[in-house]
């Protein structure tokens, strides 16, 4: 090998050692400008109503004796058996 030749190699290795360091200072994405930018979003299209907080009026339609018999009875279906199931309706085979 020619002296040139000697001197060309650890420059080139040089340079492309400098070259790969200073790739570490180029300027990166703003990544946090929109940081949870989605997340919000998401969240915000959840609201049907953004000023139902503000709603002083009670909600109409069912009294509170009901309202609480009906959640009662609902919650005593999870323990009680199914007894007002026709059980001819279910079957493996699908036949009645």
């Amino acid at each position: 090998m020619s002296t040139a030749t000697n001197r060309f190699v650890p420059a080139m290795l040089l340079a492309a050692a400098l070259i790969a360091l200073l790739q570490g200072c180029s300027t990166s994405p703003r990544f946090e400008e929109h940081f949870g930018a989605s997340v919000r979003a998401n969240l915000a299209a959840q609201v049907i109503d953004p000023a139902a907080a503000k709603n002083a009026s009670p909600a109409t339609g069912i009294d509170g004796a009901a309202a609480r018999a009906g959640q009662e009875r609902y919650q005593r279906s999870f323990k009680d058996a199914d007894s007002g199931m026709d059980k001819s309706l279910v079957g493996a085979t699908g036949a009645r």
